[in-house]
């Protein structure tokens, strides 16, 4: 929302911050360069909240314009960071502009983590952007396709092609092989059974897992000079993606932003390691707050992240039919929920 509000709301705060306790590891250490899979997990576990309730699943996007703002994000950020942010695949977007050593993708919703999941096993997967693709909506790989290809010849091309059944259940059973015996992920039989409707979703919907707009449409958006910023717009954003999705190094976490754990959680494990939040991507996640008595935890919670001067919101805000997305400074408009 704005800063008014994250002043207003600080004055009224009459009782202080209680930052969670930090991940077991020394003060002062650096973040990692990579993770185990038993560390990887384990904080993903370990700042989880309990599954939470949203009205819908939201596999994809709804936001065609979220890339206007990121020239400017990058000119007041550095790369380097971490990224925080929350829902599907928008979060590769930014992720590949801001370039961070590190990011964790919060959602109220365990079906997002498992949708990180499934994405996670496609990035490592697939040796290219068109491997990608075929994998995610089981089509085969046409003829033509390469390092030079644009994002909108990827899904055109594409476009032409049927989904294949036989491609789906190979790919599905890779996807659980990869996360379950690869990386060792104790997932539960409700978790298999989620990945499954995710995947099969992308399967029988193809690009239009939502209707609109659909993911060609998302993929092929540009930023307000016309260029095309998605993370499958070069074969460099997506292999920066693939390269951080290797090393473990993409974390989804079950929470929320206004709950008593997640956030400070993540915060304390961030301090410890003496990194700086870069981003917080927090989409249009604000209004629901707000409807729900929310604000004032919120605040609270983002108080504890180790922020800078440069450290950005990114918010989205319905707006003549659609979304609009903005930027706002972390630190300056938390200052007085940090105070007390």
């Amino acid at each position: 929302m704005t800063r008014r509000f994250f002043l207003a709301v600080g004055l009224a705060l009459a009782v202080g911050l209680t930052p969670a306790a930090p991940h077991p590891t020394a003060r002062g250490a650096e973040l990692p360069s990579r993770l185990s899979d038993q560390d990887f997990w384990q904080i993903a576990t370990d700042s989880s909240e309990p599954n939470g309730f949203f009205r819908s699943d939201t596999l994809t996007s709804n936001e065609l314009w979220f890339q206007h703002v990121i020239p400017d994000l990058v000119g007041r950020t550095r790369p380097g960071g971490v990224y925080l942010g929350v829902g599907p695949e928008q979060n590769f977007t930014y992720i590949a502009a801001l370039r961070p050593a590190f990011a964790i993708i919060f959602d109220i919703r365990r079906g997002n983590m498992l949708v990180q999941l499934v994405y996670k096993a496609l990035f490592e997967l697939s040796k290219d952007r068109a491997d990608f693709v075929s994998m995610l909506f089981s089509k085969p790989r046409p003829p033509g396709l390469g390092p030079s290809s644009t994002a909108a010849e990827l899904f055109s091309t594409f476009g032409t092609s049927r989904a294949d059944e036989t491609l789906y259940q190979q790919n599905f059973r890779a996807i659980l092989n990869h996360l379950t015996k690869a990386h060792g992920i104790p997932l539960s039989a409700g978790d298999l059974a989620g990945i499954r409707y995710i995947y099969q979703a992308f399967y029988l919907r193809g690009f239009r897992v939502r209707p609109a707009p659909n993911y060609a449409e998302l993929m092929t958006q540009t930023d307000e000079a016309g260029v095309n910023r998605s993370y499958l717009a070069s074969e460099s954003s997506f292999a920066l993606l693939k390269d951080l999705e290797s090393k473990n190094l993409v974390i989804p976490v079950v929470g929320d932003f206004g709950g008593p754990k997640a956030i400070r959680t993540v915060g304390a494990y961030l301090k410890a390691h003496g990194a700086t939040v870069t981003a917080f991507y927090l989409s249009n996640v604000e209004q629901y707050l707000y409807q729900d008595s929310k604000w004032t935890a919120f605040c609270r919670n983002v108080a504890t992240l180790p922020l800078d001067a440069s450290s950005t919101f990114i918010r989205s805000s319905s707006r003549g039919g659609g979304f609009v997305s903005s930027l706002g400074p972390m630190a300056e408009e938390v200052t007085n929920c940090a105070s007390f």
